[in-house]
């Protein structure tokens, strides 16, 4: 029997497209951004449908799936309110994305479930009460907390995966590579064209690196590999980098390693101001094509219609740097291909 799969929080397909090399086929994604519906139908053989996951029901999921099949739902909702950078806050609107799911899992009674986001989400309430409804609804759980380089992903960036199965008990697969073979930022990177900052690659628009002010041209000249502000002259040390509450935040102005995985990729990757974006050797930041890479992504993954004379640069940024990198999609794919076979279907 085969594996047939609905990705909720679909965005620009990262989960779904890792879904397919594995051999899954996903009938369609959901996601709110219709930004996100270029990238995703252009590049997966699935349908996007632009609709909010709060106001949809699981009867309308369930008419996706053909019969005969292994129903796998998956979803990754926003990660924002749950990370490091708003512990302690108020409890977000968006929560209710999660808890929406949940619903859907009860309503659709899937076989298989994924769920992926950022490990802090194991600290809040949505989490407890998401475990609880999985057992009351006689799912075997595994969830572990996912190194991506273990993997084969350029870039240190964890994420918390919950796979849960009716079939049977489930864990993810193994780790393909060991810490002495992790790709690095050089193996993703170093055959695309050299650029300059403001330059672009006439061959591919998301190869395009952002212009640099005076001085912050001298700030990345004067930078070292996953060095940090520290190395440079004290004149070209920003203010608030001589203040206190500024001294800890060393990656800022930073460049990346050739040599190492890269920073996580983040919506603003492409701003050299903004993390450790620096491209290793070349003096400038990163572009969307390499953040794309870094997170997976084919070198052929289409993000912008190529009849569009100009696109909007945050809204692609946005669109990589939240996705599911397209290998750890594989890799829960192989999981749950390899699972299903083990029981015999």
């Amino acid at each position: 029997m085969k594996i047939e799969a609905v990705d909720l929080f679909c965005g620009a397909g990262g989960l779904t497209h890792g879904f397919e090399m594995a051999g899954i086929d996903v009938i369609c994604g959901y996601d709110i951004d219709d930004a996100c519906r270029y990238p995703y139908e252009k590049n997966n053989d699935a349908k996007f449908i632009s609709k909010n996951i709060l106001d949809i029901d699981g009867d309308l999921i369930s008419k996706n799936y053909n019969l005969n099949t292994i129903k796998l739902l998956a979803g990754c909702a926003p990660c924002q309110p749950f990370s490091n950078y708003r512990q302690g806050k108020v409890r977000d609107q968006r929560w209710e994305l999660l808890y929406s799911f949940a619903r859907l899992i009860t309503e659709v009674k899937p076989d298989l479930v994924s769920m992926e986001n950022v490990p802090e989400l194991t600290r809040h309430q949505v989490y407890i009460d998401f475990i609880n409804l999985l057992k009351e609804q006689n799912y075997y759980i595994s969830s572990s907390v996912v190194f991506c380089p273990d993997y084969g992903i350029p870039q240190n960036r964890k994420r918390l995966v919950l796979l849960a199965s009716k079939i049977g008990k489930i864990k993810l697969i193994e780790p393909t590579h060991k810490k002495e073979a992790y790709l690095t930022t050089k193996d993703a990177l170093l055959n695309l064209p050299t650029l300059e900052a403001g330059e672009s690659d006439i061959n591919d628009p998301l190869h395009k690196a952002s212009g640099l002010t005076s001085i912050n041209l001298k700030r990345i000249k004067a930078s070292k590999q996953n060095g940090s502000w520290r190395d440079w002259p004290e004149e070209l040390m920003a203010s608030c980098h001589k203040r206190s509450s500024g001294k800890k935040y060393v990656a800022v102005y930073g460049r990346m390693a050739w040599d190492s995985p890269a920073p996580t990729i983040t919506t603003q990757c492409y701003n050299y101001g903004s993390g450790r974006f620096g491209h290793p050797v070349q003096n400038r930041a990163i572009t969307l094509r390499e953040a794309a890479l870094l997170q997976s992504f084919p070198l052929s993954y289409e993000f912008v219609n190529p009849e569009v004379d100009r696109f909007n640069l945050s809204q692609v940024a946005r669109l990589i740097g939240n996705a599911v990198p397209v290998k750890l999609g594989e890799i829960i794919g192989r999981t749950f291909v390899n699972h299903v076979s083990n029981f015999g279907y």
